[in-house]
């Protein structure tokens, strides 16, 4: 079993920056993948970033040039560094880990860009 905590979230103004971090309590467990997914009010939840164990990277389109996803194995802990916020990136995110027992989720936090 693995369990996630994730901190970081918060309100910011357009083309602010916020850094999400999830820590994955995992001892003796090596993780594959480490992500974050969001869900905006009345939308799916969506896939934002992805990090291999290897250090390869993917992310949506919409947030490519402007988020940064990164991974300390050692830690076991992904990060999501969110510059250039913008209003349309409010949404609760989700970090989100698999290993060879399955995949993960965290509780959420929330991210709130407003003016």
């Amino acid at each position: 079993q693995v369990q996630l905590v994730e901190s970081g979230g918060g309100w910011v103004q357009p083309g602010g920056s916020l850094r999400l971090s999830c820590a994955a309590s995992a001892s003796g467990t090596v993780i594959y993948v480490m992500g974050w997914y969001r869900q905006a009010p009345g939308k799916q939840r969506e896939l934002v970033a992805v990090i291999t164990r290897g250090g390869n990277t993917n992310y949506v389109d919409s947030v490519k040039g402007r988020f940064t996803i990164s991974r300390d194995n050692a830690k076991n802990t992904v990060y999501l560094q969110m510059n250039s916020l913008k209003p349309e990136d409010t949404a609760v995110y989700y970090c989100n880990v698999a290993n060879f027992t399955g995949t993960y989720w965290g509780q959420g936090t929330q991210v709130t860009v407003s003016s």
